[in-house]
């Protein structure tokens, strides 16, 4: 550990304890790809011993990067995007660079290309962006770039980098779980189809539902809010002929459930609620809720090797989408007695 009171060590001072050049030290620093592993390991370790932080903005001007990543955010107070945007900051932090972020959507009057602007404005490397809608996507589209962008979405794109938590997988665990259960009338109620992640659910319920024959219903379309499901359910005259609901989102899951509540009906003895997300307070609901759990971490994690290698002009990672799990928990059981088995 180096002496507070000492004059802070620098890249020759590296350099000639590792035995190498400086400009060893700085492509070690750049992750220069072609550097012989124990030579990267030994000059790491003499970083790590000195506590050696490089000069950010000389090495702003040597390389002509920032070390910095834009994470252009909407619907930033949802879950799902927030979850991301700390994720990234966090993977960003990890990997050597600092994150500007800015929010857009709910009510926020700032256009697309008004958010880049101001990211590129401050000197980003590269864009990750957490546009959730389809339109957002689509107006992207129309805006001028200069830095490597990747966006956030459950599907290929043939303009942006992609990475995504895998919908399909998530979908398909939950309904797959209530067969297992007995369940062969399952509502879904989705999220806002302009949602590209809702979207994704929807469609991948439909598939499974089929594969399974199970007894195609006309989904309901939520908002993501737990008043809208609590005021479906509460406006419930009798028990449906469904015996499970896989809902699109915790928060709806847990409306859904307060509102089954009140008109009398018992979760799960009446009706399986499965969600998606895995929230905090999922497991502390009652019953805590069986849901779909995110690895936003993981997610992170690949946004930001993704970018860093289009920053350094490499090879991208061929990520798979990241997968997801199911915890199961007390709002799911066997179906009720007396269901159509079918």
């Amino acid at each position: 550990m180096t002496d507070s009171g000492a004059t802070k060590p620098n890249i020759r001072q590296v350099a000639a304890i590792a035995g190498v050049s400086h400009m060893t030290v700085s492509r070690v620093l750049n992750d220069y790809p072609h550097i012989r592993e124990a030579t990267r390991r030994r000059v790491l370790d003499v970083i790590e011993e000195l506590g050696y932080r490089p000069n950010m903005a000389a090495r702003a001007l040597a390389t002509h990067r920032t070390q910095r990543i834009g994470v252009l955010v909407e619907s930033a107070i949802e879950f799902g995007p927030t979850s991301i945007l700390r994720a990234v900051e966090s993977a960003a932090r990890g990997a050597g660079y600092a994150v500007s972020s800015i929010a857009a959507g709910d009510g926020d009057e700032i256009s697309p290309q008004e958010a880049v602007d101001n990211l590129t404005g401050q000197g980003i490397d590269a864009l990750c962006v957490v546009a959730p809608r389809s339109s957002s996507v689509a107006a992207l589209r129309k805006t001028s770039m200069s830095v490597p962008v990747l966006v956030v979405k459950p599907d290929d794109d043939p303009t942006f980098l992609t990475a995504s938590i895998d919908q399909q997988q998530g979908t398909t665990l939950a309904v797959d779980h209530l067969v297992s259960l007995g369940h062969r009338d399952i509502l879904h109620l989705a999220g806002p189809l302009d949602w590209l992640d809702a979207r994704a659910r929807e469609r991948a319920f439909h598939a499974r539902a089929k594969e399974w024959g199970i007894r195609q219903r006309p989904i309901v379309v939520g908002d993501w809010s737990a008043d809208f499901a609590y005021d479906f359910a509460n406006g419930m005259r009798e028990l449906p002929e469904y015996t499970a609901v896989f809902v699109a989102n915790d928060s709806m899951a847990v409306g859904l459930i307060h509102g089954l509540h009140d008109r009398g009906f018992s979760v799960p003895d009446d009706l399986s609620v499965v969600g998606f997300d895995d929230i905090p307070l999922a497991a502390h609901v009652l019953p805590p809720l069986t849901t779909v759990t995110q690895n936003f971490r993981a997610l992170g994690s690949s946004v930001v090797d993704m970018l860093h290698a289009a920053i350094e002009r490499r090879e991208i990672p061929k990520v798979t989408r990241i997968p997801t799990e199911l915890i199961a928990r007390g709002s799911s059981a066997a179906a009720r007695r007396g269901a159509d088995p079918r």
